[in-house]
């Protein structure tokens, strides 16, 4: 237990330094983050939504950005809308961009996603500079999911009127029926 908290300190103490470093040299630091969202047009096929959010938290523009995330296998995954890729001219300190693309595919099983590259241009520095986005976490395609509670408002507009005149009512006899304690008070001190 004490070793794992050590070792969390630790990671957290590099990840800092690093934050902190990446600030001061007066560079960008990219940080990109995949999301995949899973929805089921018709039966057999599951559609793939993947969107990646880039920002520049650093303190220098960072030039010709290139998001690619070409992980996805060809021989089970069909692009359906957009491209798996995009180029940036630049990206400012503190500047966001996003893309996205739809994937379809008929193939079932479970699927782990890699994260995607980012490649950039810093003007102080010849080589291109690399940075990876989140992964996204293991994906159960096509998978039998139970189906969703879902709140169903029909019954509040059909029974809705009345659970709430039952609860007026109950709540009006209560009040009636229960004896006062102030005025119970008061008739025992009149008495003496």
């Amino acid at each position: 237990m004490a070793m794992a908290m050590a070792r969390s300190i630790l990671l957290a103490a590099v990840l800092a330094a690093t934050l902190l470093s990446a600030a001061a040299a007066d560079a960008p630091f990219l940080v990109a983050h995949k999301k995949v969202s899973l929805s089921r047009p018709k039966p057999g096929v599951e559609r793939l939504a993947v969107t990646l959010d880039l920002y520049n938290q650093g303190s220098a523009t960072a030039y010709d950005v290139s998001i690619n995330d070409d992980t996805w296998p060809k021989e089970a995954f069909e692009l359906v809308s957009g491209e798996m890729s995009k180029t940036l001219e630049r990206l400012d300190p503190g500047a966001t961009a996003s893309h996205a693309f739809i994937l379809e595919t008929k193939a079932q099983g479970r699927f782990q996603g890699s994260p995607a590259v980012i490649t950039y241009r810093v003007p102080t520095k010849a080589a291109l500079q690399e940075a990876y986005s989140t992964p996204i976490l293991a994906l159960d395609i096509l998978a039998e999911r139970p189906p969703e509670k879902k709140f169903e408002w029909r019954l509040v507009a059909k029974y809705g009127s009345l659970v709430s005149v039952v609860s007026f009512v109950g709540a009006f006899i209560y009040l009636v029926a229960s004896p006062s304690k102030s005025s119970g008070a008061k008739a025992s001190k009149k008495r003496r």
